[in-house]
């Protein structure tokens, strides 16, 4: 098995980034939602409503993006402009989009991460899903850290409890992911989605891949080996 993608999203809810390679320590990949866009009730702005988080489609118009300047932002939508975090113009015009005040903050204090640093998708799973749900199963709509090349379909749900090596990072598998409405809205330049959520519910207790802690920080790289441990 190797790593055959490394996703990474400097917002979060926003479409994110493919890297070659990233820094990984206790909280997860560098930079991986490390902002977040907040309203003036403490919610950050994403597809669901929660104690946390506050629906506002209007978030996946943007894409966030590392450069050597910052993190810049930049709408789907070629006619829209971009910013880098930090612009004092970039919050008045997130706030025009999405119909209510909004800040963009780094993490502090409470954790932009859904339930884990890491999370982990195995191509094998991906390709049942096309196959018998008869969905485009884009792992961008998983927004997914780690795709793993995988032949055997959820075998990374057998992984929990144990440990993933890759080069120097080492990973213990937690827990299955539960998924929501984000797997089928309009994203990341693709269209609205019908059915695999609720497809998910009926075949997969709406779970689909698989969180991970962090054991050993490192660098993780694309092409990476991994060495499941027990």
């Amino acid at each position: 098995m190797r790593v055959v993608e490394i996703r990474r999203y400097p917002v979060k809810a926003m479409a994110g980034e493919s890297v070659e390679s990233v820094l990984v320590d206790e909280r997860g990949l560098d930079g991986d939602r490390w902002y977040a866009v907040w309203d003036d009730e403490g919610r950050m702005a994403t597809g669901k409503d929660s104690r946390r988080f506050r629906r506002r489609d209007g978030i996946f118009d943007f894409r966030a993006r590392t450069t050597p300047d910052g993190v810049r932002i930049e709408g789907l939508d070629a006619e829209v402009d971009g910013w880098t975090v930090g612009d004092p113009v970039l919050d008045e015009a997130l706030g025009r989009h999405l119909g209510a005040p909004v800040r963009v903050l780094p993490e502090a204090g409470i954790s932009h991460q859904d339930a884990a640093p890491v999370s982990i998708i195995g191509t094998a799973s991906l390709d049942w899903c096309r196959e018998h749900l008869d969905v485009d199963a884009d792992v961008r709509r998983l927004r997914t850290n780690l795709v793993v090349a995988t032949t055997e379909p959820f075998v990374e749900e057998k992984w929990a409890g144990r440990t993933l090596r890759v080069g120097e990072v080492e990973l213990e598998v937690s827990r299955r992911t539960e998924r929501c409405r984000m797997v089928d809205v309009a994203q990341d330049g693709l269209p609205e989605q019908h059915g695999w959520l609720k497809s998910l519910g009926r075949e997969r207790e709406l779970c689909l891949g698989v969180y991970a802690e962090v054991r050993t920080p490192g660098t993780l790289h694309r092409g990476g080996q991994l060495d499941l441990r027990s």
